[in-house]
């Protein structure tokens, strides 16, 4: 029982993959000149060992799934999943062949130099001569970082150059109206698209305000494809004026409300004012809402007059 022990006491050391296979193979070489009991006790050991084995097996397996898992977010930087596993292989094997590549990583010879190759021009992996051979070897991490802040500060050239000179001359060319300034929008994804917009549009302006009139039978329609409309404009602090077209309707932050009575059903209408735009919501069919935009600063500005003055009266 004292030398099982000893050997439970040397197993609890074990860690590495390669030591247990050594232990295995030598406890193996001198099985026959041991006794019996010995032979059992030993026996018992390797079953235990193999087992500790597959179960470092395992582990490595899911921590390399774990590690390709995070190593996805490089993508972000202009690499695929099949340089991803490329890199991770380099790592792995050390400097290698593209044979030695292939062969682990099981991505055919050719497109693992072509893959290689741009790696390189990246300036991720290098390769040096060797022989008649090529042997690539995995960079430092910190060129990750480096090329992510190379990608960061090209897109931030980018956007400034949409804003400072690109967007404006496109403004320039564009004519003060066109056939362009009224779009047409359907079903649900084409509202979701207006009242998106119209967060959009009022969010940037100075006070964050718009005006609407509003029929209690288009309200369900409205939401339905964009249920948080509501939440996200008290989120954004953008206030709203309302004039319901008979009754019904909730008041919430940021709102005002106030009604102009009808007599019978009022047929579903939408209109929103938000300067420069304005979008005027219907019911094509019964479950088929539409919607047209106009962007004009002289429309939007008519609209609002009427507006003013009604809200005033009531």
């Amino acid at each position: 029982m004292q030398h099982r022990g000893s050997i439970y006491a040397s197993m609890a050391i074990v860690n590495d993959q390669f030591f247990i296979l050594i232990i295995v193979t030598k406890v193996t070489r001198y099985v026959i000149t041991l006794s019996v009991f010995q032979i059992d006790t030993i026996l018992f050991v390797i079953n235990f060992l193999t087992k500790l084995l597959d179960l470092q097996n395992i582990r490595c397996l899911k921590s390399s799934t774990n590690l390709v898992m995070e190593l996805s977010i490089l993508q972000q930087i202009g690499l695929s999943q099949r340089d991803i596993t490329l890199y991770l292989a380099l790592f792995r094997l050390g400097p290698s062949s593209i044979r030695d590549i292939a062969n682990y990583t099981g991505i055919n010879r050719g497109t693992t130099y072509e893959a290689l190759k741009q790696m390189a021009a990246q300036g991720i992996i290098s390769y040096a001569p060797k022989g008649k051979r090529r042997v690539f070897a995995a960079e430092s991490p910190d060129k990750l970082l480096e090329l992510a802040e190379e990608k960061r500060h090209s897109l931030e050239q980018t956007i400034h150059s949409l804003k400072s000179e690109i967007i404006p001359g496109l403004r320039h060319l564009k004519p003060d109206f066109s056939p362009g300034n009224v779009r047409f929008y359907e079903g649900d994804d084409g509202i979701e698209f207006v009242l998106k917009d119209i967060l959009a549009t009022v969010g940037k302006q100075p006070d964050k305000t718009y005006s609407v009139f509003s029929s209690k039978s288009i309200r369900h329609h409205l939401y339905r494809p964009f249920p948080n409309y509501t939440v996200q404009r008290i989120k954004q602090k953008i206030n709203v004026r309302v004039i319901a077209l008979g009754e019904g309707g909730e008041d919430a932050d940021y709102s005002e409300r106030k009604w102009l009575q009808t007599e019978g059903a009022v047929d579903a209408s939408y209109i929103a004012i938000y300067p420069p735009k304005v979008a005027m919501i219907s019911m094509a069919s019964e479950n088929y809402p539409v919607a047209t935009v106009i962007e004009s600063p002289d429309i939007a500005r008519a609209q609002q007059m009427v507006f003013e003055t009604l809200w005033r009266f009531l």
